[in-house]
């Protein structure tokens, strides 16, 4: 009886781990360009909405709300993104990361 038990418990986190697992991977990602406009209109990942990094704390509110948000912000070498991403976590943003400029997350996507 006790090895029935043990064996339902363990197929029971099995199949709730499975679960967490999955709902983690469908999680929606917001990209976000921090270039200038001229640069986010020479180029840019399909995915992402262009907001400066120096109007990031103004307007994240029309990307999302949710301090828990996977956050991915880009510029065009890192150092923008960087202050982007400070901006919101000083905001209490939680998931935030820095892609690093463009070509690196060209790099990632291929």
């Amino acid at each position: 009886m006790k090895r029935r038990v043990f064996i339902a418990l363990i197929f029971m986190a099995t199949l709730f781990g499975t679960q967490v697992m999955a709902e983690q991977n469908t999680k929606t990602q917001y990209w976000i360009d921090v270039r200038s406009a001229d640069e986010y209109a020479g180029g840019h990942y399909s995915a992402a909405v262009n907001i400066p990094h120096t109007e990031i704390a103004a307007r994240i509110g029309e990307v999302t709300d949710d301090k828990n948000a996977d956050i991915h912000v880009y510029c065009r070498s890192g150092r923008r993104s960087g202050i982007a991403k400070e901006t919101l976590e000083k905001m209490g943003y939680t998931q935030v990361t820095n892609e690093g400029g463009y070509s690196d997350v060209l790099k990632k996507m291929k």
